[in-house]
């Protein structure tokens, strides 16, 4: 008889802890989902209830809508209702699930949506691994209208785990339809990984799908740039100049990477073009001024030259007068011209600066 009493009172409190639970689900009033809980935690104090499939559905069920719908948890629980969830979630086997489908999916999106709600308030604190941590969850829950792969792959580069942000980021491009920032946020990872492989790869293939996108092509230039790769470069300069025609590096390296393959007309033009932007210009005066002090070297009748390497050498003296290059480059140019005064007075102070 007591044994009867009891298996009554629990079906009655998990038939009164359904009955709440049904008329929060209408009514989203909070009242009635405590009410569920105080019958459902009644339910789960006998042990043997506490092992019944029914009984952990509806209470991952009700304890998923807390974690949820109270999330200043202003239900008294002895623990994150999250974390109850998944006690109640986790004593259900696999195959059991397969008669609960639509309750699972309910539970999941509870979770996943309190998990969201846990990652924006961690990211409210600058706690990116605590985020981190929760996109990982909701990832894990595998729910359908929560693709939180892009926050992952942020919130790794950020945590500094960027072999799991490049996976992330590789995930985001195999689906297709990946916007250009996604490209240009990979390539930075693979840069911090120290992958310069990973990165032009990955500038590569950006500038196949947005070849009009002046970021990719500023970027793959600075690659080019930092690892001497002129001739690359030079093909491509002209385009980017064209997105900020006045920006002086930009200018000079193009004239730069020019002088180097051989471009030797085209290179005179853009350091020209960098002294009309900037006429204090050191290192475009002393470029140019080599220029024009190789075709005088070359062929001392050459007036021309010889004008110009003087006035631009000079230039870049005055702008560093203790400059080494310049000084040595106006040693040549005196020796070229027969200047042995100005000659003399140039190595001596070369001496000078080498005995310092």
């Amino acid at each position: 008889m007591l044994l009867g009493s009891v298996q009554t009172s629990a079906q009655s409190n998990y038939k009164e802890s359904s009955n709440s639970f049904a008329r929060y689900t209408k009514s989203g009033d909070l009242k009635n989902l405590e009410n569920a809980k105080k019958f459902i935690d009644e339910t789960y104090k006998n042990r043997r209830d506490s092992n019944s499939v029914r009984v952990n559905v509806l209470r991952a069920m009700i304890y998923s809508s807390i974690a949820y719908a109270d999330s200043t948890r202003t239900v008294k629980n002895p623990k994150d209702p999250i974390d109850i969830t998944y006690e109640s979630v986790n004593k259900i086997k696999k195959r059991d699930w397969e008669n609960y489908t639509s309750e699972s999916n309910y539970i999941k999106q509870n979770l996943a949506a309190s998990h969201i709600y846990k990652a924006k308030k961690a990211l409210e604190k600058e706690d990116y691994a605590g985020a981190y941590e929760s996109y990982l969850k909701v990832k894990g829950l595998n729910v359908q209208n929560y693709d939180v792969t892009y926050n992952l792959a942020l919130l790794a580069s950020q945590t500094g785990q960027h072999d799991a942000a490049i996976g992330y980021y590789n995930d985001l491009l195999q689906k297709g339809d990946a916007p250009v920032e996604y490209y240009l946020e990979l390539a930075e990872a693979h840069k911090r990984n120290g992958d310069n492989q990973g990165v032009l790869n990955t500038l590569h293939e950006a500038r196949t799908k947005f070849p009009e996108n002046k970021q990719v092509l500023l970027n793959l230039i600075q690659l080019f740039a930092q690892n001497n790769e002129y001739k690359a470069i030079a093909p491509i300069i002209d385009e980017a100049i064209a997105h900020e025609p006045e920006d002086i590096d930009l200018n000079y390296l193009a004239g730069y990477a020019n002088e180097n393959v051989g471009n030797i007309e085209i290179a005179k033009r853009y350091y020209a073009k960098v002294l009309r932007l900037d006429p204090n210009n050191y290192e475009a005066n002393l470029a140019l001024g080599l220029i024009f002090l190789n075709s005088f070297l070359q062929d001392g009748d050459n007036v021309e030259a010889q004008y110009q390497a003087q006035n631009l050498l000079l230039k870049a003296n005055e702008i560093r007068p203790y400059d080494v290059n310049a000084l040595k480059s106006l040693s040549l140019y005196y020796e070229r011209s027969g200047d042995l005064a100005q000659l003399d007075r140039v190595k001596l102070l070369l001496n000078q600066l080498s005995n310092n």
